[in-house]
C-alpha cells in the first residue's frame, strides 16, 4: 500500500505522480525530475505499462510521455493519507450512507483491508467511530461486521455468531456464501451447520461474530437474491397471497420493492406477483393499491378478505 523513499519502485510511483499532475512530460524533464538518465525513463514508462498504466509516448519536438485512459483498471497506489481516506470512505457507504454503493463498498473494502497496514487500521477506526449519519432511523450495519463476513466468504471460513431472531436466539455455525443488501438493510445467505440447511440472516441482529478458523468445501448454493427476497418477502410470513396483474413485470417489479414481493413474468403483458403478510385483511388491502387489473390465485381465504374489502368500501361509497 505504501512504499519506501528509494530505488526503482519509489522512483516508479514517482514517475506516477510526475504523469498524474500535467498533461505532457517531455523525456528530459522527466529525468531531470527523477534525477536518472531518459533510458531509466523509458524502463520505468515500460514497467508502468506492464502494471495496467497506458502512458502514450509521441516523438517529435512537442512529444512526450502522457498518461491515458486504459480499457480496465489497474493496481492502485496510495500513499497513507489517501489509504486511510478511502478506507473512511468505503465504511461509511458500506453502511449504507452512500445510497447504492453498499455491496461494491464491502467487497472492495475487503481488498483494501487484507493490504491496509496495521498501523493505519487505528487512524480508519477511530475516524469511523466519530463519524455519524443524520437518519437514526435506518438500521446501521457495523461495518467490522461485513467486512468479516466478506472476508470469510472469499476465503470459505466458517463463522460463528449469536443470532437474535424473530424465534428465538441462539448460537449459529454458518458456511458464508453471499452477503445480499436490499435498501439499506443486510443479510447473508449462508448454510446453517446445525440446522443443516440453508438459512438468511439479518446482519443487525448478529452479535459476537467470529471466524471459527477452518475453510469448508463450498457447496451448491441457491441463487443468493432469489432466496433471500423469498425468505424476506414469503417465509417469515403466515400467509403468501399469489396475484396474476394485467401488466409486464418490467413495469410492476418497479412498483414493488424486492422485500415486499416477488414478480415473474406470465407472458408478455402479465404478471404473478407473491408476497406474504400476517394478517389476510392488510394483505388484500395493499393487493388492492396496485394499479393495474389483477386476479386472485390463492390461497382461497385471500378470495374472501377481498370480498370483505370490496364490501367495505361499496358502504363507505353510499
Amino acid at each position: 500500500m505504501t512504499e519506501g523513499n528509494h530505488g526503482p519502485t519509489a522512483r516508479v510511483l514517482r514517475l506516477l505522480d510526475l504523469l498524474q499532475s500535467r498533461p505532457v512530460w517531455s523525456g528530459p524533464e522527466l529525468a531531470d525530475r527523477l534525477g536518472v538518465t531518459t533510458r531509466s525513463v523509458r524502463r520505468d514508462v515500460e514497467r508502468l505499462r506492464d502494471l495496467g498504466y497506458p502512458v502514450n509516448a509521441e516523438h517529435g519536438a512537442a512529444g512526450g510521455y502522457q498518461l491515458g485512459a486504459g480499457r480496465r483498471l489497474p493496481p492502485l497506489l496510495l500513499d497513507d493519507d489517501e489509504a486511510v481516506a478511502v478506507a473512511v470512505c468505503l465504511r461509511l457507504a458500506a453502511g449504507g450512507t452512500v445510497e447504492g454503493l453498499g455491496e461494491a463498498a464491502v467487497r472492495t473494502l475487503a481488498k483494501l483491508d487484507q493490504v491496509l497496514p496495521s498501523r493505519l487500521r487505528g487512524e480508519v477506526e477511530a475516524i469511523h467511530e466519530a463519524t455519524t449519519t443524520l437518519d437514526p432511523t435506518v438500521p446501521v450495519v457495523d461495518s467490522g461486521t461485513l467486512l468479516t463476513l466478506a472476508r470469510a466468504v472469499r476465503g470459505t471460513e466458517q463463522v460463528r455468531f449469536d443470532y437474535s431472531g424473530p424465534h428465538g436466539s441462539g448460537e449459529r455455525r454458518v458456511e458464508p456464501y453471499r452477503l445480499v443488501a436490499t435498501g439499506r438493510r443486510w443479510y447473508l445467505l449462508g448454510f446453517d451447520v446445525d440446522r443443516d440447511g440453508w438459512r438468511t440472516f439479518r446482519l443487525d441482529r448478529i452479535s459476537g461474530l467470529a471466524p471459527r478458523g477452518w475453510r469448508f468445501r463450498p457447496r451448491d448454493a441457491p441463487d443468493a437474491a432469489e432466496f433471500v427476497q423469498r425468505a424476506i418477502s414469503q417465509s417469515a410470513y403466515e400467509h403468501v397471497g399469489r396475484v396474476r396483474v394485467s401488466a409486464p413485470r418490467s413495469v410492476v417489479a418497479q412498483a414493488i420493492p424486492p422485500a415486499a414481493g416477488t414478480v415473474t413474468a406470465d407472458g408478455r403483458s402479465h404478471c404473478i406477483v407473491e408476497a406474504g403478510g400476517m394478517d389476510l385483511d392488510w394483505m388484500a388491502m395493499h393487493f388492492a393499491r396496485l394499479p393495474w387489473d389483477f386476479d386472485v390465485l390463492g390461497p382461497p381465504a385471500l378470495r374472501g378478505a377481498m370480498r370483505r374489502l370490496s364490501e367495505r368500501l361499496a358502504r363507505a361509497s353510499t
